[in-house]
């Protein structure tokens, strides 16, 4: 249902991204992707959202790359200034569709996508929300005290890929910032949200969890609601 499009960075230079709208015009949310691209799971969430009443933008991080081998994925996100593209990338997708006209904006990614949603929200204050899903960077590179906008966040506690430990040192930071934050667990494994996260194909540390990623959604979607309208 959604099409390829390209929106310029604040720096000046463009990226291309896919864009999901929905039937009547309404808010809008930046959806950043996990370690394997844009691929076809990732614009489903786009979809979904824009099923959902939200103008959905997915910028490709990768720039046409997608990949299903993990070592692959690893390459492709070691290799990607995650500075650069929070601050350019996803800036750029959110002033993109304020200027189509989109009143509010949120932003919300998974994995590798949730470290960038933090780093986004530290610098992109056009957002106006933002939902994390089980990701985030280097504490030392979260500066809480810009982040301005509303913040939720899902974590699972069998997360063999970030651990609750550095969740809650990051809740710490949010906490001593000020920022208007609500963080829910669920006894799950890392990426339970995403549909392709079961079977012979998944990766170890992954674990798709049907129930809990239906709760997270209904928790997201009641969040935009209130932040978003």
């Amino acid at each position: 249902m959604g099409s390829t499009i390209e929106f310029a960075r604040p720096d000046g230079k463009t990226v291309h991204g896919y864009l999901a709208e929905p039937a009547t015009p309404g808010p809008g949310v930046v959806v950043i992707q996990e370690w394997w691209g844009l691929n076809d799971q990732i614009r489903g969430v786009a979809d979904r959202l824009a099923l959902a009443g939200y103008t959905a933008l997915v910028p490709d991080l990768y720039r046409g790359r997608s990949t299903v081998e993990a070592e692959e994925a690893h390459h492709l996100m070691t290799n990607l200034n995650f500075g650069d593209a929070a601050s350019q990338d996803v800036r750029g997708a959110v002033q993109h569709l304020k200027g189509r006209g989109c009143a509010k904006v949120g932003v919300t990614g998974y994995c590798m996508g949730g470290a960038l949603t933090i780093l986004a929200l530290t610098m992109a204050p056009e957002a106006d929300a933002g939902v994390v899903w089980y990701g985030y960077p280097p504490l030392e590179f979260v500066d809480a005290s810009k982040i301005k906008a509303p913040m939720m966040a899902h974590w699972a506690t069998q997360d063999a890929a970030f651990a609750m430990e550095g969740v809650e040192a990051l809740e710490a930071k949010l906490k001593a910032a000020g920022v208007a934050y609500n963080g829910h667990r669920y006894l799950a494994h890392h990426a339970f949200a995403n549909e392709t996260a079961q079977g012979p194909r998944r990766i170890a540390v992954t674990q798709y969890d049907a129930a809990w990623a239906q709760v997270a959604w209904d928790r997201t979607m009641r969040f935009f609601g209130t932040h978003l309208g």
